[in-house]
C-alpha cells in the first residue's frame, strides 16, 4: 500500500488550467481517470490527509503509485478525452455501467443492396438503421408481421436470398405477400429500398401522415368501386394501427427525447433509460455499476451519458435528454453532445407535466432494477466467496485464489493442435484477458508436451515483462526451452533464442517489433500472474505444468488439475487425489472454469480445421487476399476458368496488378492435377466446382 505522499507533484508544477488527469499503480496499469476545470484544485483534493479522504477514494490513492496529466483548451475536450481514456485503458476504480443483458434491436441494413430487416444485438454496425432497444426480441418480431403487410421488406437471410434467386422461386413469405421479393425480380431494388426507407419512417415515428394517406386511397378506392383494393388499404391501416398500439403514447406527438433515471445506496447505482421518440416509448434499457468512486448523482448521470452517447452520432443523440440531476458542468456536456448530434441538444431536469410524471415512471423502473440487482448479487457474492474459500481450504493455499487461469489442449486426432488459457477473476470470466496458443514445437498428438509448452511460453514472457519493468531482479537466467510464438509489445527478448522462436502468434495475429515501447497503461498480455493454475487433465498434466514452472524458477503459483473422469482435483507430487464434494460450491467453480478452457479452445481448433479444409490454390499466392480471391473468382466464376485466363485478361479485375497475375497463373499451373480425378463408383470425371474445391 502506497504512501500518497511518495508520489505527491511538488508545489507549483500542476497547472490552473482544464485537463485530464491519470493515476497509475506499480505496475504502471491506469487505475483511475478523471477530469477537472482546474487540475491544480482537482488534484490537491487528492493528497490530504488520507484520514479524511473517502474510503472508496483513500483505496484509490493508496493503490496507485504515480499520477500524470494532460492540459487540454476546453471543458469539452476535457469530457471527450475522459470517456476515450476510460474506454481504452479500463480503469478499476472508474465507474463502468455493465449491461444486465444484451438489448436486442430491430436493424434495416440499409448497407445492402436490397435492405433486410432482422433483429440484432451487440455492437452496431456502419449502415445499418437501428430501432429500439426492446425489452424481447419477440416484441421486435410480432411488430415486423404486422408491418410487412404494408412495408413487404426482405427479411431472409444472404443464403435464403441467393437460393431463392439461383432457383427463380420465391419464399413463402413471397407468395404470402409479406415480402415484395426482390430475389426473383418482382421489385427494382430501387422500389425494394423505397419500402425500406418508409419502413424506417414509419419506425421513427412519423405514422400519422402514412396512415391518413392509406385512408385518402382507401376512401378513393371505395368511390371508384375498387372495393379489393380498398379493403385490402383497410386491412393495412388495421395492421399499423395495431402496431402502434404496442407503443404506448406518452408525450406530445413529434418529443424525441430520452430521459434518464438513477436509484442508488452506498455501494451500487441502478440506471434505467426510456428512448422516446415521436411521442411513444420505443425502447428501454437499464444499466447497474458498483460505486466504486466517490461519485454523487450528477456525476452517475455523466458517466451514463458518456457510455450511452460515446459511440452515437445524428439522430442517435435525442433532441432532448432529461435526467434527475445535472452534471456538473452542464453547459460542457451540452456542447459534447451537440457535437455527437450535429444540433443543439436540450439537458435539463423536467419540472412540471408529462415529463415529469413519465421520469417518475422511469425511477420507480430504477428502483425496481436495483432491488433486483441486489437480490442476486447477494447470492452471487455469497456463492463466490464460499466457492473461493473452499478451493483455499482444499488445496491448502494461504489465500483465495482471486485469480484462476485455465489451460487445455485441443485437437482432431492430431492435427491442428492448439491450446486455451481462460481467466476466471473473483469468480467471474475475464473474457478480454482470454488467450489462444497454437502448437508449434513438435507435431502429433502428445497432450502432456503441448501442456509443457504452452504453460512454457505464458510465464516465460509474464518473467521477461517483469524484467523488463524492474520488477525482476536479474539473477541465474531460467533454464528450459525457449518459447514459441511472439514477443508481447513492449518486450525485449532476453537472449538470441527467444529470437529464434518467434513464431505465430496467438489468436494468429502477427509478430510485433520487439523494440522496447513506453508503457501506456493498457492491460498486457501476460503480465500478471494468477493465484492458481488449473489444468485441464490429470497426473501427466499437471506434472507438466508444474515442472515448465520449476524450469523458470516460478514457485509461488499454486498449480492443480481437474479430471474429466470422475472430476478428481489432482496436486503435483500427490499420489492420490483430492475429492471435492458433489455439491461443492467450489467444485462447481473449478468445473466452469474447465468448462470454459475447453470451449474455448474446441472454437479455436475448430475454425483452424474448417480453415484448413477450405483452402484452394490461390492461397500459395503471396500477398493475396480474401478480397482479392473473392474479387478473381466472381470475374471468371470459377478456378477452373481463371486457370484457364491469360495474365492480361487476369490483370482486368480491378486491385490485380501484373506482378500478382504472373503469380496466380504460376500457384495454378503448379496447382493443376496432371490427369482428371474420376469417381471410381460412376466413372464420372470430377470437375472444380466455384470454390476451387472438388465435387
Amino acid at each position: 500500500m502506497a504512501d500518497p505522499s511518495s508520489y505527491r507533484p511538488k508545489p507549483g508544477q500542476i497547472p490552473d488550467s482544464p485537463g485530464v488527469y491519470k493515476f497509475r499503480d506499480e505496475h504502471r496499469r491506469v487505475i483511475y481517470v478523471g477530469k477537472a476545470k482546474s487540475l491544480r484544485q482537482r488534484l490537491a483534493n487528492y493528497f490530504q490527509d488520507v484520514s479524511g479522504l473517502h474510503p472508496r477514494t483513500r483505496t484509490m490513492v493508496t493503490t496507485a503509485a504515480s499520477v500524470e496529466w494532460t492540459v487540454v483548451s476546453t471543458e469539452v475536450e476535457a469530457l471527450q478525452l475522459e470517456y476515450s481514456w476510460i474506454k481504452e485503458f479500463d480503469p478499476r476504480f472508474n465507474v463502468k455501467y455493465r449491461d444486465d443483458k444484451s438489448y436486442p434491436y430491430l436493424a434495416v441494413t440499409l448497407n445492402e443492396e436490397f435492405p433486410r430487416v432482422q433483429v440484432m444485438r451487440g455492437a452496431k454496425k456502419k449502415g445499418v438503421r437501428y430501432f429500439g432497444p426492446y425489452g424481447h426480441a419477440w416484441a421486435i418480431r410480432e411488430t415486423v408481421d404486422l408491418m410487412l403487410r404494408v412495408f413487404p421488406v426482405r427479411t431472409c437471410s444472404a443464403g435464403v436470398f441467393k437460393n431463392a434467386a439461383r432457383s427463380g422461386r420465391p419464399c413463402l413469405l413471397g407468395y404470402i405477400g409479406k415480402c415484395s421479393a426482390p430475389c426473383v425480380g418482382r421489385v427494382t431494388p430501387e422500389e425494394h429500398r423505397e419500402l425500406a426507407d418508409d419502413f424506417c419512417d414509419f419506425m421513427a415515428g412519423r405514422t400519422g401522415t402514412y396512415i391518413r394517406r392509406l385512408e385518402k386511397d382507401m376512401m378513393a378506392a371505395a368511390e371508384e368501386m375498387e372495393y379489393e383494393r380498398a379493403a385490402r388499404l383497410r386491412d393495412d391501416v388495421e395492421a399499423l394501427k395495431r402496431a402502434m398500439e404496442k407503443s404506448a403514447v406518452v408525450l406530445a406527438d413529434a418529443t424525441d427525447a430520452d430521459l434518464i433515471a438513477v436509484a442508488e445506496d452506498e455501494l451500487e447505482a441502478a440506471v434505467q433509460i426510456f428512448h422516446v421518440r415521436g411521442g411513444r416509448v420505443r425502447g428501454q434499457r437499464g444499466w447497474v455499476t458498483d460505486k466504486v468512486e466517490n461519485v454523487d448523482t450528477s456525476g452517475l448521470v455523466e458517466h451514463a451519458l458518456q457510455q450511452l452517447y460515446g459511440e452515437e452520432t445524428g439522430d442517435s443523440v435525442p433532441k432532448e435528454v432529461l435526467v434527475p440531476a445535472l452534471p456538473e458542468d452542464p453547459e460542457a456536456v451540452s456542447q459534447w453532445l451537440a457535437g455527437r448530434r450535429g444540433s443543439q441538444v436540450s439537458l435539463r431536469i423536467p419540472q412540471r407535466g408529462d415529463k415529469k410524471d413519465l421520469m417518475a415512471t422511469v425511477q420507480r423502473n430504477a428502483q425496481q432494477a436495483l432491488g433486483l440487482h441486489k437480490t442476486k448479487r447477494a447470492s452471487d457474492l455469497t456463492t463466490r466467496s464460499r466457492a473461493l474459500e473452499e478451493i483455499a481450504e482444499a488445496l491448502g493455499l494461504d489465500t483465495a485464489p482471486l485469480r484462476i487461469e485455465c489451460f487445455d489442449i485441443s485437437h482432431l486426432q492430431g492435427d491442428d493442435v492448439v491450446a486455451s488459457m481462460v481467466v476466471f477473476e473473483d469468480g467471474l470470466a475475464r473474457k478480454g484477458e482470454y488467450r489462444r496458443f497454437q502448437i508449434k514445437g513438435f507435431e502429433g498428438q502428445d497432450d502432456v508436451r503441448s501442456m509443457h509448452e504452452v504453460i512454457s511460453r505464458r510465464f516465460r514472457r509474464y518473467l521477461q515483462e517483469k524484467e523488463r519493468t524492474g520488477e525482476w531482479e536479474e539473477g541465474p537466467a531460467p533454464t528450459g526451452p525457449a518459447p514459441t510464438g511472439p514477443v508481447p509489445a513492449g518486450l525485449v527478448p532476453a537472449g538470441p533464442s527467444a529470437a529464434e522462436s518467434a513464431g505465430p502468434a496467438e489468436s494468429s495475429e502477427p509478430a510485433e517489433p520487439a523494440e522496447p515501447r513506453e508503457d501506456d497503461g493498457r492491460p498486457k498480455r501476460f503480465a500478471y500472474p494468477p493465484q492458481l493454475l488449473v489444468v485441464d487433465g490429470g497426473q501427466p498434466q499437471v506434472a507438466a505444468a508444474k515442472r515448465a514452472l520449476d524450469e523458470l524458477g516460478i514457485d509461488d503459483i499454486a498449480v492443480c488439475g481437474l479430471a474429466k473422469r470422475l472430476e478428481e482435483v489432482w496436486l503435483p507430487d500427490d499420489d492420490d487425489p483430492v475429492v471435492l464434494p458433489r455439491s461443492s460450491e467450489g467444485l462447481y467453480l473449478l468445473q466452469r472454469v474447465r468448462d470454459e478452457a475447453h470451449r474455448f479452445a474446441i472454437t479455436y481448433q475448430r475454425a483452424k480445421r474448417a480453415k484448413r479444409i477450405r483452402s484452394g490454390p490461390l492461397d500459395a499466392v503471396t500477398g493475396l487476399g480474401d478480397t482479392r480471391k473473392q474479387a478473381l473468382i466472381k470475374h471468371f466464376g470459377s478456378v477452373k476458368k481463371l486457370r484457364q485466363a491469360t495474365i492480361d485478361e487476369i490483370c482486368e479485375v480491378p486491385g490485380i496488378g501484373r506482378r500478382t497475375a504472373e503469380s496466380v497463373v504460376v500457384a495454378l499451373a503448379a496447382a493443376a492435377p496432371a490427369t482428371p480425378a474420376v469417381n471410381t463408383a460412376t466413372g464420372e470425371i470430377i470437375e472444380e466446382d466455384d470454390g476451387g474445391s472438388t465435387t
